[in-house]
């Protein structure tokens, strides 16, 4: 099958996350039919190709978000304009499967460099937590590197920015409004909003890729009735933290610097980074022709503990999500050449030591 008809077929088949099981069927079938002894756990597809002491991880999702308004097409349909696919997972992450697979098939067909195992992973529900991946994980064996591929226009992402949610109360003495002036009263809501300025003047080293960390207040709630002083006023605060921030040790400054009382949310999603000089990141800086970026968004890397990674695939990361979401014909063909010559390049990059 060619590059734009497995694309098409992939974005024909709806697969919004935890409803994975039609394209599971559909990348399972095809890779088994190309010679590879395909494993499954729940939604996930994950097959082995050649061998060796060093074992790379290939991955990227199968599921997508579900389908916003706006669209001029028919979200779950694929259609082609001249060369330009429009559909949901179109660009997120579909392109990114498709090259992988049919590398895959190549490798199959041809024979994979020695010295390196390619563990292919297709997995679910990444868009809602990770629970594809991660739970996977333990069944793969060993890695020693891992491409997790999204749309990066195909430059190598060797940072990804994590997530810290923290959620902040603001505590008061209730009473009656017409008795406010008389003192004995603690408004919580004008506790929350000193709070919330404090937030806004809050500062984290820059970091060389990603740049600076800045905390975002996101919601707001407080107050039972207009009459009554609040006694209480919750808001959250987003936090996209960078490589060499601890989220623990980032969640006690915040509470230093705050009159509220503030708890760790969610903070599961932790920054991620690789290291220049490791030998997947040498093969991906090679392969691409394009100097190393950072990434704001999460993926499927946050799970993957302490594992040198790089996040790269064709398409871009702004169309993710939105309306008309879609892929070229030449960026799909450029991601396959280059998922091939990065699978190339690790062998030689390790083989060297």
């Amino acid at each position: 099958m060619n590059p734009a008809g497995l694309l098409t077929a992939l974005v024909a088949t709806p697969s919004v996350s935890g409803d994975e099981a039609r394209i599971a069927d559909l990348v399972a079938g095809h890779a088994e039919s190309w010679g590879a002894r395909v494993h499954r756990q729940g939604h996930n597809v994950w097959f082995s190709v050649g061998s060796g002491p060093k074992r790379l991880l290939v991955n990227s999702h199968l599921d997508t978000v579900k389908p916003c308004a706006g669209w001029d097409t028919e979200p779950h349909e694929a259609v082609w304009k001249d060369d330009t696919l429009y559909g949901l997972g179109a660009n997120d992450a579909k392109g990114c499967v498709t090259a992988m697979l049919l590398t895959a098939k190549a490798l199959l067909e041809e024979g994979a460099p020695s010295g390196v195992e390619y563990v292919f992973a297709l997995t679910a529900e990444e868009e809602t937590g990770g629970k594809g991946l991660g739970p996977l994980l333990s069944s793969l064996g060993p890695l020693d590197a891992a491409i997790v591929g999204e749309p990066t226009s195909l430059k190598p992402c060797t940072a990804q920015r994590g997530m810290l949610l923290l959620r902040c109360v603001a505590h008061g003495t209730s009473g009656h409004v017409a008795h406010a002036h008389t003192g004995g009263l603690e408004n919580a809501i004008l506790k929350a909003a000193r709070d919330i300025q404090a937030v806004s003047a809050l500062r984290f080293p820059a970091h060389p890729l990603l740049g600076e960390a800045r905390a975002q207040v996101t919601q707001v709630s407080g107050g039972l009735a207009r009459n009554q002083v609040p006694d209480r006023c919750e808001f959250f605060v987003d936090l996209r933290t960078t490589p060499g921030m601890d989220h623990a040790k980032v969640a006690e400054e915040v509470g230093q610097a705050l009159e509220s009382e503030v708890v760790v949310h969610s903070a599961r999603y932790l920054p991620k980074g690789t290291d220049a000089a490791h030998p997947l990141v040498r093969a991906a800086v090679a392969a691409s022709g394009q100097a190393t970026v950072g990434s704001s968004t999460t993926s499927d890397w946050a799970f993957l503990g302490d594992l040198p990674a790089v996040k790269v695939g064709p398409g871009d990361t702004l169309r993710s999500h939105q309306a008309n979401e879609y892929l070229t014909r030449a960026e799909l063909e450029a991601g396959l050449a280059f998922y091939r010559r990065l699978l190339h390049g690790y062998a030689g990059e390790v083989s060297r030591g």
